[in-house]
């Protein structure tokens, strides 16, 4: 599960990696699925707010993780990748 946390936040926080926060597209995908409250300007209530919806966020990531498997399996490859 860590791992394909890690690899869903590497593709979505490109060209922001140590400052998510900043990411539109985190913002926006938070925005979309926590409501207004994830507008979040600043890391202390970015984090917070992570924390606070750490299980509601487990369930995202699973959900990401059996996308990208199924993608995969219709693909051929590993990875949803084609080939």
């Amino acid at each position: 599960m860590i791992l394909s946390a890690l690899g869903y936040y590497w593709i979505t926080a490109k060209g922001y990696r140590l400052r998510p926060w900043k990411s539109p597209y985190i913002r926006w995908r938070m925005e979309t699925f926590l409501g207004e409250q994830a507008a979040a300007d600043d890391a202390g209530t970015f984090f917070r707010l992570l924390w606070r919806e750490r299980a509601q966020l487990r369930r995202f990531l699973r959900w990401a993780e059996e996308r990208r498997r199924e993608q995969a399996s219709r693909s051929g490859s590993p990875g949803g990748k084609p080939s």
